[in-house]
């Protein structure tokens, strides 16, 4: 197989999980042989990450009618003589830009990423511009098959977590003032409201009222929600039970100090922080919407209850509180999947990837 040339685009100018994806896939591609350049905007933060790590990278302004012309411009002509074999987008608006230049220019193989569960709008950039759809779950395959995208112009490839140390020690009791016979339920995740801080909080007050030695962290920020959960907390009078640790870069050391992992979201294309919680050891608990399902194994390595099921998240919460050996074993269970589960590697992801561009260009080229 000879090596291909690809191209990624992503209008977003932030960097977040759906760019932090695209770096590790560029990456990871790259390894396996493949000849790899990115298009972005000039303001990207994704720019200088990939140029550190001696990509190319395209900058044009994407924003405005007179820029996409602008862009069609100059990219038809880059596509024919770069000859790419793929061209992959990743945001609607890049797809609108990127997907009809390669469409002009001839390119064999147009995909789109869909990395969100959000509600789906127009099928143009599904259907219209690119040939074929990856998906980062089945939930949101399903999402745009029943838009009708046809299943087999679709593909699941799931994000890579890259497995932490197993580390024996934490620092997060000797920070909070915990004791090893405290019991420590976390959650990671960036303070947005379709989250579910509140919702796990309200779960949780029954057992920490009735459970003196249990403790809830919240590890991530995001205003305001984080100071609306803050004063939620102190409006409650648990400032010493709930702890809001904000935004931190050592999330290994913390879930090590964690018991139980619980994430009440509302929303989820995929769940991957529940892959991370699980690879540490933890039991973690979930709510059955978007990709969470796909993330762990419903009574084996964990629970899923259902959305804003306050009074099921309680009891299932007791569950694994109440029963140290339970903790364990699921934690064991929850290890041994996500660790040996090749879908959730670098590798895996590279792996699933080139395997979907060679049978969609083999399919195109019939």
């Amino acid at each position: 197989m000879r090596p291909l040339r690809i191209l990624h685009s992503e209008a977003a100018t932030s960097f977040g999980g759906q760019e932090n994806r695209i770096f590790k896939e560029m990456v990871a591609m790259r390894h396996r042989g493949h000849e790899i350049e990115a298009l972005c905007q000039p303001q990207a933060q994704l720019v200088p990450r990939l140029q550190d790590k001696g990509f190319v990278v395209h900058t044009m302004e994407m924003d405005g009618p007179a820029n996409y012309l602008r862009c069609l411009w100059r990219l038809v002509p880059l596509m024919r003589a770069k000859r790419y074999d793929v061209v992959n987008t990743h945001s609607r608006r890049d797809t609108m830009i990127a997907a009809a230049a390669g469409r002009l220019a001839g390119v064999p193989l147009i995909v789109r990423t869909r990395h969100l569960a959000s509600k789906i709008g127009s099928l143009a950039s599904y259907t219209w511009l690119p040939h074929r759809v990856i998906t980062v779950s089945d939930h949101v395959r399903s999402m745009l098959i029943e838009k009708g995208v046809p299943p087999d112009y679709v593909a699941t490839v799931y994000s890579p977590i890259p497995m932490p140390p197993l580390l024996k020690h934490s620092t997060l009791r000797q920070e909070l003032g915990l004791s090893s016979d405290d019991t420590v339920i976390g959650c990671v995740a960036v303070m947005r409201a379709k989250k579910g801080h509140r919702t796990l909080i309200d779960a949780a007050l029954p057992l920490i009222l009735s459970h003196p030695n249990l403790h809830l962290v919240f590890v991530g920020g995001g205003s305001p929600v984080f100071e609306q959960v803050k004063a939620y907390v102190a409006q409650k009078g648990l400032d010493h039970r709930i702890h809001l640790l904000g935004t931190r870069s050592d999330v290994p050391n913390l879930l090590a100090g964690f018991d139980i992992f619980a994430l009440a979201t509302e929303q989820e294309a995929s769940g991957t922080v529940f892959v991370e919680a699980a690879a540490m050891g933890l039991p973690v608990v979930g709510t059955r919407v978007g990709g969470v399902a796909e993330m762990m194994r419903d009574g084996e390595t964990g629970y899923l209850v259902p959305l804003n099921d306050i009074a099921e998240l309680t009891q299932t919460l007791a569950r694994l509180v109440d029963n140290p050996q339970l903790r364990t074993t699921m934690g064991q269970a929850g290890l041994q999947f996500v660790r040996t589960a090749e879908f959730f590697t670098l590798e895996g992801m590279a792996k699933s990837t080139e395997q979907a561009y060679l049978h969609w260009l083999s399919a195109r080229a019939k």
